[in-house]
């Protein structure tokens, strides 16, 4: 399964990295926008990691680009924030798959990663 991560803090992505890594997966870490635009030009992934708030860049950018470019590609939005908790995000993303809280468990995530990754 090929994997982008779109995540400001180096930190929480690597630790994300590592457990998707470990399960098998193919795992692109990027730390904005500009960046995922460019993996996604270049590879199909099976499943973006991308958090909902970046330090200076838009998530819902890469999510429009990323329906548009590699429409198969689901995505699972990660936050440290109530926005949007309400579900309306998946209003807005039609890729979206999932929201949960950074401060989810990473083995969880990883879990969530390989169920929406499944069959693609």
């Amino acid at each position: 399964m090929k994997v982008l991560i779109v995540e400001s803090n180096p930190d929480l992505g690597g630790l994300w990295q590592r457990h998707l890594e470990r399960q098998g997966g193919e795992v692109t870490l990027v730390a904005g926008q500009e960046a995922a635009i460019l993996a996604l030009y270049g590879t199909a992934f099976d499943i973006i990691v991308l958090d909902l708030v970046l330090e200076t860049e838009s998530a819902l950018a890469v999510a429009d680009f990323a329906s548009y470019r590699r429409p198969n590609t689901r995505v699972i939005f990660v936050t440290n924030t109530t926005f949007f908790s309400d579900g309306s995000i998946f209003a807005h993303s039609p890729n979206a798959c999932a929201y949960v809280q950074s401060s989810t468990p990473p083995e969880d995530l990883a879990a969530m990663v390989a169920h929406y990754a499944a069959g693609r």
